[in-house]
């Protein structure tokens, strides 16, 4: 079965101020893409679990921090954050 990705608006205004800032855009895209794609077909399996149904997926030079919803079979992406960057 295929999810639906589901950006927030956080999580995009996060990946904007990354690309903004980038010197590597084209991996910024690429990691988007790639996040995208693998989200759509069996989230469960990527990245770590955390709390309830929470996941931590690194795709460098990204990291996000989604959950995912069995029931509807939708992803929500929370935060992006770029990889060299410290988690708060």
């Amino acid at each position: 079965m295929i999810f639906t990705v589901v950006w927030t608006q956080p999580a995009l205004d996060q990946l904007a101020e990354i690309w903004l800032a980038s010197e590597s855009r084209n991996a910024i895209s690429a990691a988007t893409d790639q996040i995208d794609d693998w989200l759509r077909h069996d989230p469960d399996s990527k990245g770590e679990s955390r709390d309830g149904n929470e996941r931590v997926v690194i795709v460098p030079p990204l990291v996000i921090v989604l959950e995912v919803d069995e029931v509807d079979r939708i992803v929500k992406i929370h935060s992006v954050r770029a990889l060299t960057e410290r988690a708060p």
